[in-house]
Parts: structure tokens; C-alpha cells; sequence
């Protein structure tokens, strides 16, 4: 029992972590190498890992895709930690619009300008951070929406996921606090109805016995006759 509870619980840690990695924004150190659009037909699996058509165009089950091609800085860590190495990464630039994820991105076109506008050349390499939301998949085709695009000086920059240590943050603070609540609730409310109800059921119980007991003498008391 003890093992069904171990892989019941790491189950569920692996679901809700693959979920906060693929919803949360990530920031990624990379060069522009060039930008396209590209025709797509959607599949049954992956449809599911791209965002709605761009704002006032209707929802078809093809459409175009812009598409951004870098080369970025690999890292350990989910981002934390940067390598010396690098390798190529193509991010998706799609309107996220109201649905989920809430990043309510409208300005897909703007983007691809600025994406554009920093396209890295081998005689002046020009470095920006591509903030991101999701996963690459290359069997599937699935691509990471890239969110937003800032120039930096240089590939060295130390990127900050505040966002990520706050969200974390509260996520501990208000399970510590909705913790400490029912224990409060359960000391005051639950334990006490549950000591009562225990307490009513051995008084029901002895009631029972007490009642068979006096059945039981009384029939005994007809055999002796």
C-alpha cells in the first residue's frame, strides 16, 4: 500500500511539474538567425499544443505559422544555468488571445517585426532574450510560442526568472497557510464531531450488548423452568 501511495504521489508531482514547466514563462539567451511563415495542417495530437488563430481570423484546421529561427545558448537547470555551447531552437509566434495560457498576447505581427528587426549578421551577432512558453517537440512538430523579444548586449547576461520565484513563492506560502487553516479547522471542528460520533457509537454499542444481555438471561431463565 505503502508503494501504490509513492507512485500515486509521484505521479501527480510529475503531472502538476510538467504542467507549471510548460505554462510558465522561461527566458531564453539566443541569436535571430531569420524568420518564415509557414503553411500547417494540424494533427489530433499537436493541435492540442497550439494557441487559437491570431486575433480576428477565423479558426480553420490549417492556416499559416510564423515561425522564428534562432541559435540560443543551451542551459542546465530549466534555464538557471548557462552552457558555453549552443544550439539551434525554432519558436512558434502565435496570439495566445483570453484562452489558456493567460499571456493575452495580441501582437503576433509586432513580434515578427521585431524579430525581424533583430536578426543576428556574422560580422555584428546581435543577442536577445525570447521569452517563451512551452515545449519543443521535433517528432510531433511541436513548437515553444515565443511571447516577447529584448535585445542585450551580449550572450553573457544573467536572466532573472522573477516571475517564476514569486509565482513559487506564493504557490509555498498559501499551501503552508491552507495547511495551517485545516489544521485549525480539523483541531476545532472535525476532531471534536469526530470524538463525539466515536463516543455516541460505544454508547449505542453498550446499549446493544445490554439489551442482548438481558434477552440472553431472560431465555435462560425459561430453560431452567
Amino acid at each position: 500500500m505503502r508503494a501504490v501511495r509513492i507512485v500515486f504521489r509521484s505521479l501527480v508531482l510529475l503531472i502538476v511539474g510538467s504542467f507549471f514547466h510548460y505554462v510558465l514563462p522561461q527566458h531564453d539567451v539566443a541569436k535571430i538567425t531569420s524568420t518564415e511563415v509557414i503553411r500547417t495542417d494540424f494533427s489530433g495530437f499537436n493541435r492540442f499544443f497550439y494557441a487559437q488563430a491570431d486575433s480576428g481570423a477565423a479558426e480553420l484546421s490549417t492556416r499559416d505559422l510564423r515561425l522564428i529561427n534562432t541559435e540560443r545558448r543551451k542551459t542546465f537547470l530549466l534555464g538557471f544555468i548557462q552552457r558555453e555551447s549552443e544550439g539551434v531552437m525554432v519558436y512558434r509566434n502565435e496570439d495566445s488571445g483570453w484562452i489558456w495560457p493567460p499571456y493575452f498576447k495580441f501582437d503576433s505581427s509586432d513580434l515578427q517585426a521585431e524579430a525581424a528587426a533583430n536578426i543576428s549578421a556574422p560580422a555584428a551577432e546581435q543577442w536577445v532574450v525570447i521569452t517563451h512558453y512551452g515545449w519543443r517537440n521535433r517528432f510531433f512538430s511541436i513548437y515553444p510560442n515565443a511571447v516577447g523579444i529584448r535585445p542585450i548586449e551580449g550572450p553573457d547576461v544573467r536572466i532573472i526568472p522573477w516571475f517564476n520565484i514569486f509565482f513559487f513563492g506564493f504557490l509555498i506560502v498559501a499551501y503552508l497557510f491552507v495547511r495551517a487553516a485545516w489544521r485549525q479547522f480539523r483541531e476545532r471542528s472535525l476532531d471534536p464531531a469526530m470524538e463525539k460520533a466515536s463516543n455516541r457509537w460505544d454508547e449505542v454499542e453498550a446499549g446493544v450488548s445490554e439489551r442482548r444481555s438481558r434477552v440472553r438471561r431472560w431465555l435462560d431463565s425459561w430453560k431452567g423452568k
